[in-house]
């Protein structure tokens, strides 16, 4: 596994992000990176506030069903921004178990994202009534792991091997 993170990290593109002065290569791509998750979180937390209830009464929770293509477009932002910062550092990215309970995170969020989107729309009763506990449930699962997501994105820099040193 270390052979392959480090040729990982030989490559050209993986030295240009790491290595390059340009404003457009690492400080670009965490910046994108930064905005793709506030836009995709963001969103999420807002269609899942408004299914527990946190929302204006009598404003309709169906019209948010249109976040989800905004929402995916800042996921594959993330995706690809995400994977050239892990090139950069691949060696330590792949040895730093923090990194992967961050992708663990992040995949049950796009799971719960991916059932909302194909929930939300079929359901006649949403704005007639009372938000199904099933929708409730999703809503907060939704909000734990994106938090648990960002705090784990977060503590990469701080435990297990450094990126970057």
């Amino acid at each position: 596994m270390t052979d392959f993170l480090l040729w990982v990290e030989s490559l050209s593109y993986s030295t240009f992000v790491r290595e390059s002065g340009s404003l457009w290569a690492f400080p670009m791509y965490l910046f994108m990176h930064t905005l793709g998750m506030a836009i995709m979180v963001g969103c999420a937390t807002m269609i899942s506030f408004a299914l527990l209830g946190i929302w204006p009464k009598g404003v309709p929770i169906k019209p948010l069903s249109k976040l989800f293509p905004i929402m995916w477009v800042a996921f594959f932002v993330n995706l690809f921004t995400g994977v050239s910062i892990f090139f950069k550092d691949a060696n330590s990215y792949g040895h730093n178990w923090d990194f992967y309970m961050k992708l663990v995170f992040v995949v049950a969020g796009i799971i719960l994202m991916r059932r909302m989107q194909t929930t939300l729309p079929k359901d006649a009763q949403l704005d007639k009534g009372p938000v199904p506990g099933h929708l409730k449930s999703l809503a907060t699962l939704s909000i734990l792991c994106w938090f648990l997501a960002i705090v784990a994105g977060r503590l990469i820099a701080y435990v297990g091997p450094v990126p970057g040193l």
